[in-house]
């Protein structure tokens, strides 16, 4: 159970707006190779440069930072480096707390593994203390009643409290995980960032000490962590296969890059909207006074990318990919498109353009991700092998697998369940990893290749919508979203009054989801509603009947719908997708998106539709020289998390 003083909060950030005269610090510390723990990372040495470079782009001086990583090649010039050893990490932090006065920024940045350890001091009120594992942690030592070396949050408590008593503002963002319950992860490419107590050689019979919480922080401070207290944190490797980074890391430092003016709020938001794209579905969170401030530094604040000698001075790190299409203009802003191309090879920095650039092109613009790529399944992996169950017949008609996996199969009671590219079994509650099903009368060959169809156009039609809708921080679309909530008693029948959606509490099997859209824009806009389940399928919500679904500037629409009886525990999102148009042009339905190939056969569809349906397909019609996407696109998704109803 996460409390207001565990140390995803103590980490949380607060790079709010300073004062002219006020300084930022800040302490990173990636711990990949651990001395003592078989618990070596990948990611969190390429973490520390990508946050360095980050900060170092927002305004923060290379000297004020100081980087402890084993790897030190690669940092901005200027900052110190060290171990990151917990002597060393506790020095560091020590200094810029010395250094730091009333109205300066203190960022704590760690990458690398957390753990939980029985509470010996009485301040959890009997439970655990949340810990992170610096590189010479080693096991349980019950001289000392502690994991050795390890970093209580007791300790970052009592350091962020000081500072904040003396009006310092405190920064923390943790890519890391403290909870390793819960979750069987099999057979997936990524990596958590968790050790158990198994590992740590806790004890069984060590009975944490009772006594009386700690009182939460008080002062100027926000937290961003990686993931809720029950989910996994995890790293991945970047398409060249070599690169390896936390999937919060990485979207983190694409947002704060070229965000030139959003609030922490804004950022976490966007944040989480990439996340929800990459490989693992878990989730960001934040908490803390100036989460609503603005961020220190003002970012890039531009789109678009230098072009020099035929490449563009950004790469993977930067949400780039082989076949992203790019619009090449002359100026870092404004003007007209001279051409739009795609991309060659991408690495992690710098980006190919595939074809003849035009004379006086120097900046370039994403404009779509490339097409996706045809769904790969890993290897099966059994979860249980004593399970008593012959999983032959289901074996035979699974397709072979590929090195890098979109979807795990899980052999689990008789049946195989799909798990993400993380392996996790039911992250949400049992039986919220999709189950592949041979209804009557199908075949398990039939029941494989009909999920994996399925599988294949929700995934494929989620990259497709989120890659054509540009970098645009969540909260400056012309389009606005509340969402309310009607809970069904345990009978599924009488319902409470709509109150706001708190997605954190989740919906029940019989509940309605009411969403309201208004065009705060000042064009009208064509708004459509979908919604995707956690079986891949993606349903249409509104405009139901063909009834007319543009908003004038100003004009409201209330739209609902209900979790059906008998839903699992999963993951869901609402998608509300909105085209601006002029009033007299042909009115733009993305709902036929759900099911394209009964729509292909209509024929006679709008522009938008059928451009997003040729970069579905990658039947894209484009002539290589210029793209014929036809108006930019707002994509708003709101997460839905069902939760099993009670009795």
């Amino acid at each position: 159970m996460r409390t207001t003083f565990a140390y995803p909060l103590i980490f949380a950030a607060s790079l709010a707006g300073t004062a002219a005269v006020a300084e930022v610090r800040a302490v990173l510390v990636g711990v990949s190779d651990y001395l003592v723990l078989d618990a070596d990372l990948k990611g969190p040495a390429n973490d520390v440069r990508l946050m360095a470079e980050t900060l170092a782009l927002r305004g923060v001086d290379p000297a004020a930072m100081t980087v402890l990583t084993a790897e030190p090649a690669g940092l901005p010039d200027g900052v110190s480096t060290a171990a990151p050893l917990r002597d060393t990490i506790l020095a560091a932090m020590e200094v810029v707390a010395a250094a730091s006065v009333a109205g300066d920024t203190v960022v704590f940045y760690y990458s690398g593994h957390g753990a939980q350890a029985p509470d010996m001091s009485g301040d959890e009120g009997g439970g655990y203390d949340e810990i992170l594992l610096p590189a010479d942690a080693a096991g349980w030592k019950g001289a000392i009643g502690a994991v050795e070396n390890a970093i209580l949050d007791d300790e970052l408590q009592a350091w962020a409290q000081g500072m904040l008593s003396r009006g310092v503002q405190v920064v923390g963002l943790i890519d890391a995980c403290h909870s390793a319950t819960g979750f069987r992860a099999v057979g997936g490419q990524g990596v958590a960032r968790v050790v158990d107590e198994a590992a740590l050689g806790i004890p069984d019979d060590v009975v944490p000490v009772t006594g009386a919480p700690l009182p939460p922080l008080t002062g100027e401070f926000v937290f961003l962590y990686s993931s809720q207290s029950d989910q996994r944190s995890f790293e991945y490797p970047l398409a060249d296969g070599a690169t390896w980074h936390g999937e919060f890391t990485l979207r983190l430092a694409q947002t704060l890059r070229d965000a030139p003016a959003a609030s922490w709020a804004q950022v976490l938001a966007a944040t989480t909207e990439g996340m929800a794209q990459g490989p693992a579905r878990q989730m960001p969170e934040g908490e803390g006074t100036l989460l609503e401030a603005q961020v220190f530094g003002t970012g890039a604040g531009a789109a678009r990318m230098a072009v020099a000698d035929g490449r563009l001075a950004a790469g993977l790190l930067h949400g780039l990919a082989t076949g992203a299409e790019v619009a090449l203009f002359a100026s870092p802003s404004g003007g007209e498109a001279l051409a739009v191309l795609p991309l060659g090879e991408v690495t992690a920095r710098q980006a190919v353009l595939a074809g003849d650039v035009p004379d006086g092109a120097v900046w370039a613009e994403l404009v779509s991700a490339p097409p996706p790529a045809p769904l790969v399944l890993a290897a099966p992996v059994r979860a249980d092998v004593n399970d008593g169950f012959d999983y032959s017949r289901w074996q035979a008609v699974l397709p072979p697998a590929g090195p890098v996996a979109d979807l795990v199969p899980i052999l689990t009671e008789g049946t195989v369940a799909l798990a993400g590219a993380d392996g996790v079994l039911d992250p949400a509650g049992p039986g919220s990893s999709p189950r592949i099903v041979a209804l009557p009368g199908m075949t398990e060959a039939e029941a494989v290749a009909q999920m994996l169809e399925q599988a294949a156009h929700g995934l494929g039609l989620r990259a497709v919508l989120s890659g054509a809708t540009g970098r645009a921080l969540v909260g400056r679309q012309a389009i606005s979203m509340a969402v309310e909530r009607r809970a069904a008693d345990a009978a599924c029948g009488a319902l409470t009054e709509a109150v706001p959606y708190d997605p954190a509490a989740g919906v029940a099997p019989c509940d309605q989801l009411w969403v309201t859209l208004t065009n705060t824009g000042g064009k009208a806009q064509d708004v459509s509603v979908l919604y995707f389940a956690a079986d891949f399928t993606v349903t249409p919500i509104w405009p139901v009947q063909n009834l007319a679904n543009r908003l004038a500037p100003g004009e409201t629409v209330r739209v609902g719908l209900m979790i059906e009886d008998g839903s699992v525990a999963g993951l869901e999102e609402i998608w509300v997708l909105a085209v601006p148009v002029d009033p007299d042009a042909p009115r733009v339905d993305l709902t036929r998106l759900a099911t394209p190939a009964a729509n292909r056969a209509l024929g006679g569809t709008d522009p938008m539709t059928e451009w997003l349906e040729s970069r579905l397909t990658g039947d894209s019609t484009a002539t290589r020289g210029f793209t014929l996407k036809p108006a930019p696109l707002t994509m708003i998704r709101q997460q839905v998390r069902l939760t099993p109803r009670d009795g």
